[in-house]
Formats: C-alpha cells, structure tokens, sequence
C-alpha cells in the first residue's frame, strides 16, 4: 500500500480533510507520517482550502506509533522534518477531529493541530512509559504548554488513557462531541469558524504554563519521590520526568532536542525490549490453532456463578462490573448473607475510596441476583462452578448443572488445578466443559487461565475466551494437566523457596531478593498476607491423604504456634499493632536452624544469585516441560501468566523473556550441575537439552518434543 492510500485530501468545500486510513488502528506505519505531510502540502498549497481537518477513518484517529518499529534502528526523522514540525510552519488552521484513540504518537499529532475537536468516547493519552520509552514526538514539550506541567507530569508518568470529558476539562480537546454527533462534520464546522483567526495558536507558543516553574524544582524531585518503590528498577519513568523538567527550563526547541537525547537513551535498554515483548505476548495469546476463523464464540449475555465464596463474589462481581447479569447460587442461606455481605463491602471500600461512584455501586449490586435452587440458573448463557478445590463435590455439581443449563450454555470450573475431563466424564455434553480459573481476587486480577479438556470443543473455547476479555481479563488457553499451565509451572518455586528454608535461607533475605528483583512483595510477606493456616490446612489434608506427602516441618511449626501472619500479629516475621510493616523474627532463625539441623543440612551461605535463580530456574525447567507435553501453545503464554497472574515484574518481560535474557545454554548448563548436586528434581527437561542442543531461544522454542 503507498503512502497516498494510507493517507489521503479529501474536501468539504473550502475545507481539507486530511484522512488517516491504515487499518486496523492507523499506527504511524511507515509511508502514514509521510502521507500526512504530503498532505498537509498540498492543502497549504491550495488557496481553495481555508483550513484543514485531520481525522483518522475507521474505529479511530491514530492509535500511536507502529511499536515494531521501534529498537530496529530505523533512522529518525530530523527535528523540524516531522508532521508536528510542518504543521507548525503551516499557514491555514488545523483541527484534529479525534474518535477511538489518540495515543502516543496520536495525541502528539494532534496537539501539533491548532484546535482538537472529540467524540464523547474518545480516549486521549501519552502511554510510551508502559513500553518502557518516553513520548520522543514532542508530547513532553506540547503537553505540559497545554495544561500545565503538573498535570502533564501526572499523564506522562503513569501513561493512563484519559476519557475525552475529563480530557475537555483538563484543556487537552477544546471540544467534546456529544454521542451520537457527527464528529467530521463538528470538526469541518470548527476549521470553517476558524479559518480567518490569525495568529495560528500554536501549542508550542503556550509558554505561559510553563513559565517561573524552572526555579521551582521541588515539583519534580516530589515526584520522583513519589514514583520510587513503583518505579524501582526502571529508567523510563525518571527520563520522562526529565523531559517535562526541559519543558520548563529550556525553550522549545531546545525541549525537543533534550526530549529526543532522553528518548535515545532508552529505547534499546532491556527494559524497553521487556516491555515491548509484553505487549505483543498479550496479544498473541488470544491466537489458538484449534479457533479457526469460521468458528464463532457464543453470545454471553447471562451468567451465573456456583459459590458465594471469596471466589465466587469475586467473579460475580467481574461480571457485573461489564454489565452483565449473574446469578449466584449457595448451599445456604447463611452462607449466600455472608457471600452478598461481602460483595458489598467490596463495593463500598471502592466508593470510599473514589474509584466508584454510589450510583455504580447500586447499578452493579442490581446486576447480581442471588437464588436458591438450580433451575433458577438453567437460562444462564455461562455458569461458573466456585466451590472448595475437591472433586467429588464438584462432580456433584456439574451432575446438576448437566440437568438444568440449557442447550449450548458452557460449563466452566474454576478449579486451579483438578482435572478438567474427570470433572466433565459426570456430564453428557463434555464438549461443552472448559476451566475458566480466576485468580484472586477475582475482580481485581486480570488473568483468566482457560483450560480445555480433551473433549472441548473448539467453538466452547474460543467462546470462553471472548467471555474472559468481555470482562476485561488476559485470557490464556491451555491444556489439562495437574495444575494446568499457571500453577503447574509456579510450583517448583514454591518448592525451591521452602527447600533453601531448610539450608538455612532466612525468610527476609528470599524476600529481599525478589523484591530487588522487581517483585512487589516476596513470598513469605505474600504468604502472611494471606494467611498461613490455609496452606497449613492443605498440607495436613494431603499428609492425611498420601503417607509419601513431603512435609514442611518449619510452617508446620509456626502454625503450631499460631502464627498465621498478619491477622495474628507473627507469621514468617513479626508485626507492630496497626503496622503492616513485616519485621524479622529471631524465633522464626531459631526455628529454621533448629529444622535445618534435624534434617542434617550443613550450614550454607546464599548469595543473592543463587536465591534468585534456584528459585526462577526450577519455574523456567518446568515450563520447558509443559511445553514439551504441549500444555501451552507457545513460552510467551507462560510469561502473560506470570505477569499477570503472580506479579512478575512486566519490565523483567516475563519468566522465559527473563530466561532468554541469560541464555538458553547457560540456563541449562545451571540446572545440570544442580542436578548433579541436589538430584532428580533438577532433572533437565528434554525440551530444555534440545533447545540447549541446538542454541534456541526460549522465545522460539514450539511445543512439543525437538
């Protein structure tokens, strides 16, 4: 496609309107930003055309740069040869007419037209800090001259999309079509009102936002202070201050040139290259072999959910939240009081904070209908079984769900780790049983772990995943294993992390690394959060369960000491009334010497790298082999899970990115000599030895053996 048909001049009487057409979000692909000046030329050069509309055709203005572009090297174009650059020397007006996005290079664009018109569903905003750059087209220089340098700083730092009323009220758009107006021909009547009004008002010329803030640097060291435990670990968000600071010390010109220094300085660090990796592994989970594009996803207009638990409040409410009705169903009447109690303390703890209006509230409480009895939920497009993790009573469950859900609707677990065909052998439509594991809290985590089971069939997986991303989670498929891809892969850290308990490790110094990491707490402050008496429980279940169980004898103590975490004051640390600060124990030393003694463990001194890979690689072994068994469709489908579903820092890319970061041979080369040390639970997966092998990239690693 040439320039001319990615963008093209079209006319509305003495109006030129400059339309983007690069589908499907016109990025600014190479041959758009040529296109727009070609245009741009040619309407200035036009003495029929007064003024000028520049609009996006299709679902939105410009959704920002073309992200594949960027760390290949691609020579930039000169300052003062860019689109913002010729619209700044232009002679006639410009109105940028904004409907779907305007993002990064977008909103840039349009700050560089003198006036901005947009649809009332709009959203505007400068998010490059989320892949790890910073806006490099002038939107740390315009920005800031438009609305102010701390507004600016506040957008610019955190990358949120801001919705077009609240971006009318900050002075980012000038106008705000209402829905359902005809945004072309609001934006062709503004460059028509505008045209004769000289001087131009150029954004670059606003200096009086900017003004007297170079000798009040307190502005930009608070907000580097406020920004360090997020941002720990990463250069971007401090260039983007940086920039901003040029905004108000520096004049324009010289702003964009310090801009394009700071730019430079991060588009090829590790973390730039994470960040882009993560955001094309998102997208390309929704990609599954088996979802081919005659198959379509069933319409959920219905929902209802099994269990008033923490779990299943938790995804009523993610269903609610998009608007949809759910039904929940509980064994009692007691227990659905304490379920629906729950919601709504949920609820009124996001009104209190401000991130829920009590209209919302009501609105989404109205969305949830509890009910007594089975047949109530038969009509539910979906339902969702959220009971305790043991299968005999969720095979009662489905056995009831078989009888009364209508013809097509899918039958979801949300088991975290039971197996998916045993659940749906007590059904006699298997094809239409899949798991659907949420991760807690439900409504609050993104991740949506979609399991397919032997007889699934393809029309109910790619349904349950459109149902996971109508409610606005990552959904990610995969096979039916002894927990699945998520949990199956977490586990050897778990495992790791109580084995160098009984060498000896202290639990602060595990935390501290992973912290240091980038995680944003370690797994023994994680595990005082949620309580130490659930794994207990668990653990004294499955003990009960299989003499051969592998015990651990240190939580075991604590717990028997009543030391459940912060709910009883001293978990794995201690903990100060009122005080969430989690402080190391010597009677938690005293205990994990004493254990690690009885099991015949000599005293042994970690480094930060050992703790850290012992922990990661054992995770990275083990996703070699889920792949090798084809429970997971790519290794950039382990990473979306870990980032979103146990915290792993997105900067870091993800477990396989970060292992690739290191080096496949080196990986291997660790495990084998661990194997060799500790034994057969450091066995190399195959699928670790073939990449090893042949010098392959986890990233490019594909299932299967080889």
């Amino acid at each position: 496609m040439s320039e001319n048909e990615l963008v093209r001049l079209e006319r509305d009487g003495d109006i030129g309107v400059i339309v983007v057409d690069n589908p499907p979000v016109n990025a600014l692909s190479p041959g758009v930003p040529e296109g727009i000046i070609a245009s741009l030329n040619a309407a200035n050069a036009d003495p029929a055309i007064k003024a000028i509309v520049l609009i996006g055709a299709g679902r939105s203005f410009i959704a920002g740069a073309d992200i594949r572009q960027f760390g290949k090297g691609r020579p930039r174009t000169p300052l003062g040869q860019r689109t913002y650059d010729v619209m700044d020397a232009g002679t006639k007006p410009i109105v940028a007419a904004i409907h779907g996005y305007a993002l990064g290079g977008g909103l840039e664009n349009a700050m560089g037209c003198h006036y901005r018109i947009a649809a009332h569903s709009a959203k505007v905003g400068l998010p490059e800090v989320l892949i790890g750059i910073l806006p490099g087209g002038g939107g740390t220089q315009r920005l800031p001259r438009l609305i102010g340098a701390q507004k600016a700083l506040e957008l610019i730092v955190t990358g949120r999309h801001v919705p077009a009323p609240e971006a009318l009220t900050l002075g980012i758009v000038d106008a705000v079509v209402p829905e359902g107006g005809n945004l072309r021909a609001a934006a062709v009547a503004m460059a028509r009102a505008k045209a004769d009004i000289r001087p131009l008002p150029r954004v670059r010329d606003r200096n009086q936002q900017v003004a007297g803030l170079a000798a009040n640097p307190g502005m930009f060291d608070a907000m580097r202070k406020s920004i360090a435990r997020k941002a720990r670990n990463q250069k971007a968000p401090y260039n983007c201050i940086l920039a901003v600071e040029a905004a108000c010390t520096l004049p324009f010109e010289q702003g964009l040139a310090r801009e394009q220094e700071l730019f430079l300085e991060l588009e090829n660090l590790p973390e730039a290259r994470a960040l882009r990796y993560a955001f094309f592994a998102e997208r390309e989970v929704a990609r599954i072999p088996e979802v081919t594009p005659d198959i379509h996803p069933r319409p959920i207009a219905s929902a209802a959910v099994i269990g008033a638990g923490t779990m299943g409040g938790g995804i009523a409410m993610s269903f609610a939240d998009f608007g949809i009705p759910v039904k929940i169903l509980e064994a009692s009447p007691e227990a659905m009081a304490r379920g629906m109690e729950r919601i709504r303390n949920n609820y009124a703890t996001s009104v209190k904070r401000g991130s829920l209006t009590e209209a919302a509230m009501a609105e989404r409480l109205a969305l949830i209908e509890p009910v007594s009895t089975f047949e109530a939920i038969g009509q539910a497009d979906a339902v969702i079984e959220a009971i305790f993790e043991e299968m005999g009573p969720k095979k009662e469950v489905f056995t009831k769900l078989d009888a009364v859900m209508k013809e097509g609707a899918l039958l979801l677990s949300n088991t975290s780790a039971l197996n998916i065909d045993e659940i749906a052998s007590v059904t006699k439509r298997p094809q239409d049983v899949a798991g659907a594991h949420f991760f807690s809290p439900a409504n609050v985590m993104k991740l949506l772990e979609v399991v397919k089971g032997a007889h699934t069939s393809p029309t109910t997986l790619a349904s349950v995943m459109k149902l996971g991303r109508d409610i606005g989670k990552i959904s990610v498929a995969c096979g039916n294993c002894d927990g699945f891809l998520a949990n199956r892969s977490r586990a050897p850290f778990s495992v790791e992390t109580i084995i160098m308990l009984e060498e000896g490790a202290l639990p602060e110094q595990i935390d501290k690394v992973m912290l240091d990491f980038g995680y944003p707490m370690g797994p023994f402050a994680v595990g005082d959060l949620a309580g130490l008496d659930i794994g207990w429980a668990s653990r004294k279940r499955r003990a009960a369960e299989n003499p051969n169980y592998r015990k651990q004898p240190i939580s075991d103590r604590l717990c028997e000491l009543g030391r459940f975490g912060q709910k009883t004051g001293a978990g794995w640390y201690r903990y100060e009334k009122g005080d969430r600060t989690p402080y190391p124990d010597p009677i938690v030393a005293d205990i994990i010497r004493e254990e690690s003694a009885k099991l015949g463990n000599p005293p042994h001194t970690f480094t930060d790298e050992e703790i850290l890979r012992r922990l990661l690689f054992a995770s990275v072994n083990e996703a070699c082999k889920i792949l090798e068994e084809n429970i997971a469709y790519r290794s950039s489908d382990v990473d979306v899970m870990w980032l979103h579903g146990f915290g792993f820092p997105r900067y870091r890319g993800g477990l396989m990115h970060w292992a690739d970061t290191i080096g496949v041979q080196e990986v291997y080369n660790q495990i084998s000599a661990w194997h060799q040390r500790y034994g057969s639970r450091w066995a190399p997966a195959q699928k670790l030895r073939d990449l090893a092998a042949t010098n392959t990239s986890f990233r490019d690693a594909k299932p299967g053996r080889g």
